[in-house]
């Protein structure tokens, strides 16, 4: 062996190649067997080995040669790698590869080789291989592509063997890291370090925080098709517990921001296949599914639609599939309230606004685009998108988001979940099935109010997709199986939602025939409702023309053969009408609510097809003749229409609707739309109609003209009681009174059936004008009458409607309670042009009274004034009562096309006649100064005007309102702008500053507000009219909050002034002006006004209120205003502490946000944040103001309550505030703002510690008033607010002690110096539950207090023994050092406490 070492080597590199294959050992039982070449063990051979493989790097191709060469050399070198010259010739073969591998090529042969060196790598010495580290990591230049750095795929066993072999071996390692992460890295070797970086097992987080930056910074130069690999590769690090949250945060920032602006097929298809990996990593290791949905969760920003699609994605796992669709419901919801919030806020600036509209269009937008590319690589997602579609049509109702749907572009929940599903419909055929199967499912599971949007979305489908839609006809069948079973508007809105696909499937169409068939027949009121409905709605669809060829499209399962079928024309005319006649008929002789469905459905068949009016007539013939006697004396049968079952008065017949529908029928045809003879129908049942049918069609229609004309005539000639009847039954006179009373409800409606026609004659009649309006008086009178007769029936069921004259505060109330009966149960049947005809009969009337009244009066004769009079009273309150029912009910019926247009035309045409009865109807007009005060029944009338009055109002008030919801306010001020205005020297310079503004939106508001309202109220503020002036200050809020906040802050100004200016001693007018004078104030000046006149309630609810004779700056604030202008400025309060409470979320929020790294821009998210905060603070400063003059005033009880509560709530605000103001471990604590210590002290200061004396008090007032009413009552509720406050106080000033800690700043110092109460939390049965108990009453007062202090501190271990001694909730005094020295031991807490204490004051601490 020695003799060979010196010895040259005898082979060349060819035969070394060759030797190191005959040397390679088959298996590994010959390892041990095989030598190791002596050449290999001489250092003087090294030199010539190197020799040859630099001899090879210089050749041609020297990939391959280089490759064998080295490869051979290092299979000879593992037969025994531990020889120290063998290491010695590993070290400097693998440094002169190293230092050759940027000339040679670098392909799968140089990959191959350094494979193998790796496997070696353990026997080269350490300061060798920091050698080569230095060489690999010197130049990074030259690493162009992923090839370039394949000596990289060396560091990471390097890197291992130097931290493991050295102490110090990790501070190099992390050296060489820092350079490499110092450099400029281009794709290729950022793709490499990328594949590497699991195996650095020994970075820590602030070095992989470089490496991830670094990454996210160059992926933008990564090639399309290389971004898969790499995704890949980063999830595999971040499944090693490498930065997860960060990987996760920059995958999805980069596809869905950076990557995600551009719209290539390619890019689609390539984010496809990420997703596909996330899913597949979400499988493997379920911990970064939970980083997945912590992003969104924790902050919205990062919502895009590549966001939405991981989710989608991650949700097919089933792990996360519910938590998935609950975190992107939750994101979509919480955009969409924080975008409504914001915008019905005021005090939140406009860019704030705007950037919450951003973010609500944004994720609009992100789902929208998730759900369009679901084609592209996606189709695992497509059961999620389905899933979550559903989810967000069944959040409709938890959000409002109607009036955000119009507005800003937004789409709203619904419209959002309907166009995902349609979307879906259109592109994936495979998930049409799913839809239609869900459709059906929820339909028939939901609640009828949540299965609504569902049927939007069958309505949309079916509108869109015919032809698709017609494959689910067999599914769309067992969905009508169950119509019966459904809620009646639910089922009927079924059978619309199916009219389109209806008209191209004959056999669909005769199924629904045969199902509202069988409903027809069924016991059910709702359900017999439904299927008239759906009879009528199929009929209208066969008066419908068919388009786009469409009609061709027919199933012919049900029909006999095509030879039979191409006798059907196309034009269905009214064969329908005729077939399903039999079955309207039967409807006929069912409950009132079935046939008034069929009167109204007949009417809008006319409308679609005139030439059925014919038709329709000869149906109801025979039924009109039940009720109409012609003869010497016409007889209506209103009696008849009554019968009583089991002791109950019910309406059978609705005579009322019965005329209306003959009359709109017969108004139709008299417009030109006569009958015309069905000449289509005949041709399809193989006949032509004869003069004998159009004889007797014409024959139906006259006999209906002339018997309404004779209606007429009888109504106005006849006797009440002749018309209603006189029964003789055995029943009860109780029953007899109900039917007499239901009689007059019948009658009372076909009087505004005859008056309806009487006022459009009216309207036509170019003269004969007088004789008509006679006629309306007569009318109107009878109506009255008979009014007060059905008075008495409004509390009554037997007939189930309501009183049809109602008063103004009748009918007001009952609008604002939302009690639906004004407008469900009773129908007004005059049209709007009819009332129309009213309202301006009323105000010639009305205006002509002031001349007759002063004639009347010169001639001291007032029998025919009296009686002028009354009927003048009568035409208002009539056209005033149907005013309001028609503007409500316009409203709610929404938009029925055709029958929508005829009742109710242009609604706004009322508006100025209201308008102008009410100006007239305002005290101090002429008629109201006249001479007629001095008559007997003057203070009777002048009851009634103030009626009118109030009703006018309230009529504009829902004119304002509909029009408000229908965004056409405009038009309804253009048309009132035209009455003639107030006069009022003061506004007339505001009247021409606002006839100066270029907005005519603005500009009509702001006139009207001017010229009506602030004229109106100013006069009607001095006669204390109340109900007036709060129905003109809501006006004046509704048109007033849709100012720009320049406009709004002069009507706020001159709603202070008026405050000021007017002494008023009624409290709601009172309470309405300051309401007023705040809601239109801009922030910060509404809490301002609200201090100021806090500071005036002090004078007479504070504690120097001694002198009654003090007088206010405002002089609505008085002694008799007091206390309904503190509880208005305390609601005002809770308010703006409800705005707090969402302040301090979004506060919290992003404070999460701030402690997380988020990667996505933040230029000016910062600023923004901060401004936000400081607004937050400015607002939270002002309500401390407010507060701190309510705890200084002696409250009532509900109002002290309700202050404790609120004060409750704004502490916990504040408590959380300060929290958020708390660095977590590990981060640098920042020090306060100025503006939080500045809102600290003012909280002690000034809230505080009046606070405890302001609960000490009241308690001590309930203990000297224990034996009042109702006291009992009240500390038991009040139990449970004390100790909820002080709770909430002890937690703020606990997190402000840790604050003070961290900050090594006193925010404490104007607090007290201790922790002690100067009250303690005892019994209530103290006071009040001893006395109602005697046993438990001790001799005197001290055993007394001490047996019932035992039993509060021992009512927890179930011991009552009576001698214990007295819980507080107080602890050692200590010292401020102290308190900020040890938190926990200072921090004094109520949660172990009983929350049925009350709190008395205590000695304790003097």
């Amino acid at each position: 062996m020695a003799t060979t070492e010196s010895a040259a080597p005898p082979l060349n590199d060819v035969d070394i190649v060759h030797l190191a294959q005959r040397k390679q050992p088959s298996n590994s039982h010959q390892q041990s067997n095989v030598s190791l070449p002596p050449f290999l063990l001489s250092p003087h051979c090294h030199k010539d080995l190197l020799s040859y493989l630099h001899s090879r790097a210089a050749s041609p191709s020297p990939s391959s040669v280089v490759c064998e060469y080295v490869i051979s050399l290092l299979s000879l070198i593992s037969l025994s790698p531990g020889t120290p010259t063998v290491c010695s010739l590993l070290s400097s073969l693998l440094s002169s590869y190293t230092q050759l591998f940027p000339s040679l090529p670098h392909d799968s042969n140089s990959l191959r080789t350094i494979k193998n060196f790796n496997t070696l790598l353990i026997h080269v010495p350490l300061e060798d291989l920091k050698l080569v580290i230095d060489l690999v990591a010197s130049d990074l230049s030259g690493v162009v592509s992923v090839d370039d750095a394949q000596l990289f795929d060396l560091l990471p066993q390097c890197f291992e063997l130097i931290r493991n072999a050295e102490e110090k071996g990790g501070d190099y390692v992390n050296s060489v890291v820092d350079k490499i992460l110092d450099s400029k890295w281009s794709k290729g070797f950022l793709l490499k370090m990328v594949s590497i970086a699991k195996e650095f097992s020994f970075l820590d987080k602030t070095r992989g925080n470089e490496f991830l930056e670094k990454v996210f910074v160059g992926i933008k130069t990564v090639d399309l098709m290389d971004l898969p690999s790499l995704v890949y590769q980063l999830l595999v690090l971040a499944s090693k517990g490498f930065n997860k949250r960060e990987i996760i945060e920059g995958i999805v920032y980069f596809f869905g921001s950076e990557l995600g602006s551009k719209m290539a097929s390619t890019v689609r298809q390539v984010e496809g296949t990420v997703l596909l990996h996330v899913n597949f990593a979400v499988k493997q290791d379920p911990s970064l599914g939970k980083e997945v949905m912590g992003l969104v969760k924790s902050d919205l920003r990062a919502f895009n639609h590549f966001t939405v699609a991981v989710l989608l994605s991650v949700s097919r796992v089933r792990r996360f599939s519910e938590s998935s669709m609950a975190i992107l419901k939750t994101a979509l919801l919480t955009a969409y309230r924080d975008y409504k919030f914001t915008k019905e806020c005021k005090w939140i600036p406009d860019d704030i606004k705007g950037e919450y509209l951003k973010s609500v269009k944004v994720v609009e937008k992100s789902v929208l685009r998730a759900v369009n590319e679901s084609n592209y690589g996606r189709e695992h997602m497509v059961p999620s998108i389905l899933q979550f579609g559903f989810i967000l049509l069944e959040s409709v109702g938890e959000v409002n988001c109607k009036e955000l749907g119009n507005s800003n572009g937004l789409l709203g929940i619904e419209e959002l979940g309907i166009q995902m599903l349609k979307t879906l419909f259109e592109v994936h055929d495979m998930a049409r099935n799913e839809i239609m199967e869900q459709v059906k499912f929820r339909i028939l599971s939901l609640k009828p109010e949540l299965s609504r949007p569902i049927l939007r979305l069958l309505c949309y489908l079916i509108q869109c997709y015919p032809y698709p839609m017609m494959e689910h006809i067999p599914r769309l069948k067992e969905l009508l199986d169950y119509f019966t079973f459904m809620d009646g508007k639910i089922a009927s809105y079924l059978v619309s939602a199916l009219l389109p696909l209806i008209r191209f499937s004959r056999d669909l169409r005769d199924y629904a025939i045969l199902v509202v068939r069988k409903a027809v027949f069924r016991r059910e009121e709702a359900v017999r409702v439904a299927a008239t409905n759906s009879i009528i709605e199929l009929i209208l669809a066969e008066k419908q023309p068919k388009g786009d060829g469409l009609f061709f499209l027919q199933d012919s399962s049900s029909q006999a053969s095509c030879s039979q079928q191409a006798d059907i024309p196309c034009s269905m005319g009214g064969d329908l009408f005729q077939e399903l006649s039999a079955l309207l008929q039967r409807c006929l002789y069912q409950q009132a609510k079935v046939k008034q469905v069929v009167y109204q459905g007949l009417v809008k068949l006319v409308l679609a097809d005139p030439a059925i009016g014919g038709l329709v007539f000869d149906f109801l013939l025979p039924h009109f003749l039940q009720f109409f006697k012609e003869g010497p004396d016409v007889q209506l049968g209103v009696s008849s229409c009554i019968k009583s079952e089991n002791g109950k008065v019910l309406i059978q017949e609705p005579l009322d609707c019965l005329l209306s529908c003959i009359s709109w029928i017969l108004l139709l045809q008299t417009h030109g739309k006569t009958d015309k003879l069905l000449d289509s129908i005949g041709a399809c049942f193989g006949f032509s109609l004869s003069q004998e049918n159009e004889d007797g069609r014409n024959m139906s229609t006259e006999v209906f003209s002339g018997a309404f004309l004779k209606i007429r005539k009888f109504l106005r000639n006849a006797n009440l009681e002749d018309i209603l009847g006189q029964t003789h039954d055995a029943s009860s006179a109780a029953v007899h009174e109900e039917k007499w009373k239901c009689s007059a409800l019948i009658l009372s409606g076909v009087i505004e059936v005859v008056l309806n026609t009487v006022a459009m004659d009216l309207e036509k009649a170019a003269d004969q004008k007088v004789e008509l309006e006679k006629e309306i008086m007569q009318f109107v009178d009878r109506h009255d009458s008979l009014a007060k007769e059905a008075s008495t029936s409004r509390q009554s069921n037997a007939g189930k409607r309501p009183n049809l004259r109602a008063t103004a505060k009748d009918a007001t109330d009952d609008i604002d309670s939302g009690n639906p009966k004004l407008i469900q149960e009773h129908t007004f049947f005059l049209a709007t042009s009819s009332i129309h005809q009213l309202l301006l009969m009323a105000l010639k009337l009305y205006s002509s009274e002031s001349s007759d009244i002063k004639a009347t009066s010169q001639n001291h004769s007032q029998s025919s004034s009296s009686k002028t009079s009354k009927s003048c009273f009568k035409i208002i309150s009539f056209a005033l009562n149907a005013s309001l029912h028609h503007v409500k009910s316009s409203a709610a019926v929404g938009n029925e096309g055709p029958m929508k247009k005829l009742i109710y035309g242009e609604i706004n045409m009322l508006g100025p006649p209201l308008l102008r009865l009410t100006l007239l109807l305002k005290p101090g007009s002429n008629v109201a100064t006249s001479q007629r005060k001095k008559e007997s029944k003057a203070k009777k009338d002048a009851e009634e005007r103030k009626e009118h009055l109030l009703l006018a109002l309230f009529c504009l008030k829902e004119m304002i309102t509909v029009s408000l919801c229908g965004s056409c306010l405009t038009h309804l001020l253009e048309n009132l702008l035209s009455v003639p205005e107030l006069e009022n020297a003061d506004l007339h310079d505001e009247c021409d500053q606002a006839s100066e503004i270029d907005d005519q939106d603005i500009k009509n508001k702001e006139l009207f507000i001017q010229k009506y309202l602030k004229p109106l109220l100013t006069d009607l503020m001095k006669l204390s009219a109340f109900r007036t002036v709060e129905i003109l200050c809501d006006i004046l809020l509704m048109i007033g909050h849709k100012l720009p906040c320049k406009w709004r802050n002069s009507h706020g100004a001159w709603a202070i002034r008026m405050c000021k200016t007017n002494n008023t001693t009624n409290s709601s007018i009172a309470k309405s002006m300051v309401r007023l004078a705040t809601s239109l104030s801009s922030p910060p000046t509404d809490l301002l006004v609200a201090q100021e006149m806090l500071k005036e309630l002090l004078k007479f609810i504070g504690p120097n209120n001694s002198d009654l004779s003090q007088v206010s700056e405002y002089l609505v604030v008085n002694q008799s205003t007091t206390i309904a202008i503190a509880s208005c400025l305390l609601q005002i309060t809770d308010n703006v502490i409800i705005d707090v409470d969402w302040s301090t979320k979004k506060l919290k929020a992003a404070s999460q946000v701030a402690q997380k790294t988020i990667h996505h821009d933040q230029n000016g998210e910062h600023n923004l944040g901060f401004t936000f905060e400081e607004i937050v603070y400015s607002r939270i400063k002002a309500v401390v103001e407010v507060l701190s003059s309510f705890v200084l005033m002696s409250l009532k009880d509900n109002q002290a309550e309700h202050f404790l509560r609120l004060t409750a709530r704004f502490y916990k605000n504040l408590a959380l505030i300060s929290k958020l103001k708390i660095a977590p471990k590990g981060q640098k604590q920042l020090l306060p703002s100025l503006q939080f210590q500045k809102l600290v002290e003012l909280t002690c200061k000034e809230l505080t510690v009046p606070l405890y004396n302001f609960v000490a008090e009241m308690q001590q007032a309930q203990q000297e008033n224990a034996n009042s009413k109702g006291m009992i009552n009240k500390i038991k509720r009040e139990n449970k607010c004390i100790p909820e406050l002080i709770f909430q106080i002890e937690d703020y000033e606990k997190h402000l002690i840790r604050l003070s800690k961290a900050t090594k700043m006193n925010l404490l110092k104007h607090a007290k110096r201790s922790t002690c109460r100067d009250f303690k939390i005892l019994d209530p049965t103290t006071a009040v539950v001893g006395q109602a108990v005697p046993n438990n009453v001790g001799n005197d007062n001290d055993n007394e207090n001490e047996n019932e202090n035992g039993r509060c501190s021992d009512s927890e271990d179930g011991n009552n023994d009576g001698n214990g001694s007295d819980k507080e909730l107080s602890h050692e005094v200590e010292s401020e050092s102290d308190a900020v020295e040890d938190d926990r031991a200072s921090v004094p807490t109520v949660k172990g406490v009983k929350r049925s204490r009350i709190v008395h004051d205590s000695d304790d601490d003097s």
